[in-house]
């Protein structure tokens, strides 16, 4: 098989990625079809942005201690749960809307319930994935999951714009309340024994906060995590900056806000299918695409035309996927096996909590000095970021040597060990001689403190040789 695809030879892997395709879609159609339904029964921009909000809210909200669950139940199972609760969110909203009971203020605890939904299941899907593929092409099914998130990302939302003209949006719901029984039973048809699981940890008192601990104490887990959460709150605001610059920049109207999100769409799809034939990032590769990046971002923000702005919304794409499938899998490969949910469930916090933090400060100064600024200023700030990252592991890769002279005790002790090397090397000398070997089992720090019965020193013994007796 292709390297790009070589998850794919796995059994279970290929399962769950095709269950996910169909889902996947399933969820794209069903979150345009929320968006359309909500202006169908009054509301606006405020409206819409509260939806968004409940279902990201709860990721903040319950998010971490989804990490600890993922770490002590049976991923599988807690996949199963997540899944089936997804399912009949939809299909609740397929049945008020089609009895044409539903409401906003329905519609607003139905996002709610779906994002709580989402917070554990999240964690727990990521962590699952290494248990289906192992570590070594762990970093390949990470990047097919991008090709297959980002290829219903494309596809979803066109195929929602025509079923909802055609069939209502009851239907598209209906369609995607569906959709979930192929990753059931992509679940369900899996070989349980081909599985590698972690071992679950026990329940214990402070295992969230021992996960917090783990990754501040570790740089390859903690310098990862922060870039995410700087790259997320200033660059990844493409919702409010193409919006902006489509309306206002280019005199354009939703068709081109569609036209750039399905451009930004086909170059990250680009970047993750690169990512999968890579075979294991790197720290440089996770850095220097996150600079890219910023460049790229800042650089679109001066192109003087629609055209030459969509063209160059292609290769920042790709360095977005290239840079989150990276940290994705670094982060992952990084986290121990006991402690990966509770791991991934802050780089998801991190990657998601922070675009919400950073949006109002990119939109106030894209509505104060106009898309364009927004854009260079998130892009510049990525860099920025990057660079300070790369700086702290060049750093911390640096041999560290003393400037100090040596206390008085570091000379005594150095002196004490030179002396107990010269006599051990004196008294093997003598005992060859006499046809008598030292064998020293001792530390050569301790030989400077005593001798034994034979003349070796403490730790060593005499062992007869030649002609020499042995005691009975």
């Amino acid at each position: 098989m292709s390297p790009t695809l070589r998850s794919l030879s796995v059994r279970n892997y290929r399962l769950f990625a095709a269950g996910q395709l169909v889902s996947l879609m399933g969820t794209w159609m069903q979150l345009t079809a929320q968006d359309w339904l909500v202006l169908q029964l009054g509301g606006g921009g405020l409206a819409l942005g509260g939806v968004l909000a409940l279902q990201f809210l709860p990721v903040l909200l319950f998010g971490l201690y989804a990490g600890v669950l993922a770490d002590r139940y049976d991923k599988r199972r807690v996949l199963l749960a997540t899944q089936t609760s997804a399912g009949l969110v939809a299909l609740t909203l397929a049945i008020l809307t089609a009895t044409g009971v539903v409401t906003l203020p329905l519609v607003y605890v139905l996002a709610g319930l779906l994002g709580v939904v989402q917070a554990f299941d999240t964690p727990t899907r990521q962590a699952f994935i290494v248990e289906m593929v192992g570590r070594d092409d762990l970093p390949n099914a990470v990047a097919l999951n991008s090709v297959t998130f980002n290829s219903a990302r494309i596809a979803g939302p066109a195929l929602a714009g025509v079923l909802i003209s055609v069939i209502g949006s009851a239907a598209v719901f209906g369609a995607n309340a569906a959709s979930y029984l192929a990753v059931l039973a992509a679940l369900l048809a899996m070989h349980r024994d081909e599985l590698r699981p972690a071992r679950p940890v026990r329940r214990a008192r402070g295992q969230l906060r021992e996960g917090l601990r783990y990754v501040v104490s570790r740089r390859e887990l903690l310098l990862p995590i922060v870039l995410v959460g700087f790259v997320g709150a200033l660059g990844l605001n493409f919702s409010v900056t193409l919006a902006l610059a489509a309306r206002y920049e280019f005199g354009g109207s939703a068709a081109t806000y569609g036209t750039l999100v399905a451009t930004l769409a086909l170059g990250s799809l680009i970047g993750a299918v690169l990512a999968a034939r890579r075979a294991r990032p790197t720290m440089r590769l996770l850095v220097g695409a996150a600079f890219a990046f910023g460049l790229l971002e800042a650089t679109t923000g001066v192109m003087p035309t629609l055209g030459s702005f969509a063209v160059l919304l292609v290769p920042t794409g790709a360095a977005i996927l290239t840079f989150t499938t990276a940290a994705n899998a670094s982060v992952q490969m990084a986290a121990g096996e006991q402690m990966r949910g509770r791991v991934m469930a802050l780089y998801i916090l991190v990657f998601l909590g922070t675009t919400p933090l950073g949006a109002p400060l990119i939109g106030w100064l894209s509505g104060s000095f106009g898309p364009r600024v927004g854009l260079i200023v998130g892009g510049l700030g990525s860099a920025v970021a990057a660079a300070v990252i790369a700086w702290l592991l060049r750093r911390a890769s640096r041999p560290q040597i003393s400037t100090q002279p040596p206390d008085a005790s570091d000379s005594a002790a150095a002196s004490r060990a030179r002396h107990a090397s010269r006599r051990s090397r004196a008294v093997a000398a003598s005992g060859s001689a006499s046809g008598v070997a030292t064998r020293c089992t001792a530390p050569r720090a301790a030989l400077a403190r005593a001798s034994g019965p034979s003349g070796a020193p403490a730790g060593c013994s005499a062992t007869g040789t030649g002609s020499t007796p042995r005691s009975s």
